[in-house]
């Protein structure tokens, strides 16, 4: 178990949203505020731990004919649980997902994990895997967030900051851009997002192949 390099992977050339593209919509609907993104982060990273360590437990016992029923199964567990445990201790921010807090159960994020590393590997290697894909994921939509918060409000810790989880107002209302906050502005804060990591990894990969040529 490499616990540097299962971390490095899903910060970068392996990151769930920006390189294996998995998420999107959760991703693109909620990214709105800073409460949203983290409360969404968190949850499918507990969800992703969880499930990656049960589901690794029981990889020699699920038939392999019924396993992707299985990890569903597993899965739609746990989202239950956070879901009930969200409407209990955290209504607001229950209420802000909304539906997106049950659509965990077909992340493609978590079942992705499940499949191609949960059911090969260790309890231990599983775990550190479901909490460095979550961070991954979870740092990408408090990125698009802070970004469209910012640009569509003018203001940032929305839902958690300032009056009555407002924010913070940095820009004057009439120097923001709506249309940010709006879908087009998802998928456009996405596009960039992705552009910029497509653009890093090039060049990581250009500065090793001009090492391995010394």
């Amino acid at each position: 178990m490499n616990v540097k390099k299962q971390f490095k992977e899903a910060l970068t050339t392996n990151n769930p949203v920006l390189v294996q593209l998995l998420g999107m919509c959760s991703t693109l609907a909620i990214t709105t505020t800073l409460f949203n993104g983290i409360g969404m982060g968190l949850s499918v990273t507990i969800i992703l731990i969880c499930s990656n360590v049960v589901i690794s437990l029981l990889r020699k016992i699920i038939p392999a004919k019924i396993r992707i029923a299985a990890y569903i199964v597993v899965i739609a567990g746990f989202v239950t649980i956070i879901d009930l445990l969200m409407q209990a201790f955290l209504p607001s921010l229950s209420e802000s997902l909304g539906v997106f807090i049950p659509l965990i159960v077909v992340n493609c994020i978590i079942l992705a994990r499940a499949e191609s590393f949960a059911s090969k590997n260790t309890v231990a290697a599983s775990a550190v895997d479901g909490l460095a894909q979550g961070i991954g994921y979870t740092i990408v939509l408090v990125v698009m967030c802070i970004i469209r918060e910012f640009l569509g409000n003018g203001t940032f810790g929305g839902g958690i900051l300032g009056f009555e989880g407002a924010g913070i107002r940095i820009l004057p209302q009439e120097y923001t851009t709506l249309f940010i906050i709006l879908p087009f502005g998802g998928f456009l804060t996405m596009g960039v997002l992705i552009a910029a990591m497509q653009h890093m990894s090039n060049k990581a990969a250009e500065k090793k192949r001009k090492e391995a040529q010394k």
